[in-house]
């Protein structure tokens, strides 16, 4: 597919990367949502909760969205989402990952950015429990990536009913994302996702006796050191390395059959030039690249009078020819 022409202008405050960023995740204001939990069971013995959001109106599919890294579905961006389908007629579910929904997962394992296992799980519920309309897919930043990478797998009868695929900001060369977010000028980033992936080890640690060697983990500063110690030795990996070469989207893409969108701001902090895949995007049949100048990670500000952000609006627009 050709690259997409972006149509967002972003306000004149907040207009960088860095401030679209902190903007979107700390100053946005959405509403209350009448959300409606429900947990499932996963076939290892672990469990993932879901939260639901009815249309409003006639309904005319369902959407299920993947939040990022250390997120949950009752984030600014996954509530506003979750909104701008509702009023479209959209029935929402949003899954919270292991661990993410306010209660810790009962196994060791938790989740990560290949983690396509576990949304697997959720589109299968969803495909027995719906009956009529189409089922598309929206994911952001790490839950993008998994998004992308459960489209590109093979062997999934499940995916014959997903009608459209949309991620955001997504970290699709995993490698090089970690490498962009080690750099000074991310550091506070770095600085509070790390505080919240210790304290889920050391809950860890705490539960499982011997499994997990903290030793040091307080003076961890980047993902390649808290990966290869210890995403990536729970999850089966032989390392750092291992984990991002496997678990990255971007050399799956060319796989994907179903029309999908993938959205990243060329301003965003998080994202290196290997995260935008111009080469499979243009030689794709399914895959849409749009790549505006701004933007941040997980942001695209827009103050319209319906409070609703740029991204819910494209996304919509894009599903709506499901």
């Amino acid at each position: 597919m050709p690259i997409v022409t972006s149509r967002y202008r972003a306000p004149v405050m907040p207009r960088g990367g860095h401030a679209q960023t902190v903007w979107a995740a700390v100053v946005r204001r959405v509403p209350r949502l009448a959300l409606r939990r429900e947990r499932i069971a996963t076939p290892d013995g672990d469990f993932l909760d879901l939260d639901h959001l009815d249309p409003e109106g006639p309904c005319r599919g369902v959407a299920i969205l993947s939040h990022g890294l250390e997120g949950h579905s009752r984030r600014r961006y996954m509530l506003g989402m979750a909104r701008a389908l509702a009023r479209r007629g959209w029935a929402v579910v949003a899954w919270n990952m292991r661990g993410c929904s306010g209660e810790p997962n009962r196994l060791l394992r938790s989740y990560h950015s290949g983690a396509s296992d576990d949304l697997g799980v959720v589109v299968d519920h969803v495909m027995a429990t719906w009956r009529h309309g189409p089922v598309a897919l929206v994911g952001f930043s790490l839950g993008g990536n998994i998004t992308l990478k459960f489209a590109a797998e093979p062997g999934e009868k499940a995916r014959e009913r997903i009608a459209r695929v949309v991620a955001f900001s997504v970290p699709c060369d995993l490698a090089s994302s970690a490498a962009r977010l080690a750099r000074w000028d991310n550091r506070l980033y770095m600085h509070r996702f790390l505080r919240t992936l210790v304290h889920s080890v050391q809950e860890k640690a705490a539960r499982f006796p011997g499994r997990l060697d903290l030793a040091g983990i307080e003076r961890m500063r980047t993902f390649a050191e808290f990966d290869e110690r210890f995403t990536a030795p729970i999850h089966g990996f032989a390392g750092a390395q291992d984990y991002w070469r496997r678990c990255s989207s971007r050399p799956m893409l060319p796989r994907i059959q179903i029309p999908t969108l993938i959205v990243n701001a060329r301003d965003d902090p998080f994202l290196t030039p290997e995260c935008f895949p111009v080469v499979e995007a243009t030689a794709s049949a399914c895959v849409h690249l749009e790549m505006p100048a701004r933007g941040g990670h997980v942001g695209f500000v827009s103050f319209a009078g319906d409070g609703e952000y740029w991204s819910e609006v494209r996304a919509v627009e894009f599903l709506s020819d499901a």
